[in-house]
């Protein structure tokens, strides 16, 4: 297979031992940002500061920025942001409207449903907007989602690469929703069934392997099996939740190189 440069990442990540090779790229991404947002001298510039004034980060961000390292660089981010957060509130208040509420919201506490979500009120609605809105986030998607049109077309004109795929461990529930609902526009009506019959068994193939890991590690409690070999099992919690959510808790945090 021949490896253009933009083809490299997602066929390293398809070489990795994972359980998913769409986590593999993802976390390389974030790690990326993360070294250009506060790891470099990004948060010096103007036009920088004045994009990540305006959108912010998540709270997860927030905290890998925290663990990355570099008080000041944090610091110079969060002082300006801050600034632009005040401006921002002070208007929003001036603007205020409070939303009338229904009937139904207003019956007792605890009939109440309170949809946090997705808020009537209007300052609620921007702060749960704010939640969402993260520089770091966007940074890897703009990125990340083109690993998927690249993936549908190794998929179509790479026969090693579907080995590749037939071979590997599937993927992350999480991944595995981006990846069908990427087929859609990627592949023909006529192609998807071809698709599904991929890999639809390599995600129950994969799904129960991590299942039965699991159960082994729980049965290992049991005295009876003390003596017994723990097969593959001893990291089959990372590896189950990883598997669910693309969470991998043992992979300590991304921090700046010294």
């Amino acid at each position: 297979m021949k490896e253009a440069l933009y083809k490299i990442p997602l066929i390293d990540a398809f070489k990795t031992d994972c359980e998913c090779p769409f986590c593999v790229i993802e976390r390389d991404l974030e790690n990326k940002a993360l070294d250009f947002v506060v790891g470099s001298d990004s948060y010096m510039q103007s036009d920088i500061r004045e994009q990540t004034d305006k959108t912010g980060f998540c709270r997860d961000h927030l905290k890998k920025m925290f663990e990355f390292g570099n008080a000041q660089g944090n610091g110079l981010i969060l002082n300006t942001h801050y600034r632009k957060m005040i401006d921002t509130l002070k208007k929003k208040m001036g603007e205020y409207k409070p939303a009338k509420a229904s009937l139904k919201e207003k019956l007792p506490i605890v009939a109440k449903s309170f949809d946090f979500e997705n808020p009537a009120d209007p300052m609620a609605s921007w702060c749960v907007s704010m939640d969402k809105s993260c520089y770091v986030c966007d940074y890897m998607k703009n990125t990340f989602d083109r690993y998927f049109d690249t993936f549908f077309h190794l998929y179509k004109k790479e026969p090693d690469f579907v080995d590749m795929i037939r071979n590997c461990k599937g993927f992350c529930l999480h991944h595995f929703g981006y990846l069908m609902e990427a087929s859609r526009s990627c592949l023909s009506e006529k192609d998807i069934p071809a698709f599904t019959a991929l890999i639809f068994p390599i995600m129950e193939q994969n799904m129960n392997r991590v299942q039965e890991d699991v159960s082994w590690f729980c049965d290992k409690f049991d005295y009876r099996n003390k003596d017994a070999d723990w097969k593959n099992s001893r990291d089959a919690i990372q590896r189950g939740m990883e598997k669910l959510r693309g969470i991998r808790p043992d992979i300590p945090p991304h921090k700046q190189d010294k």
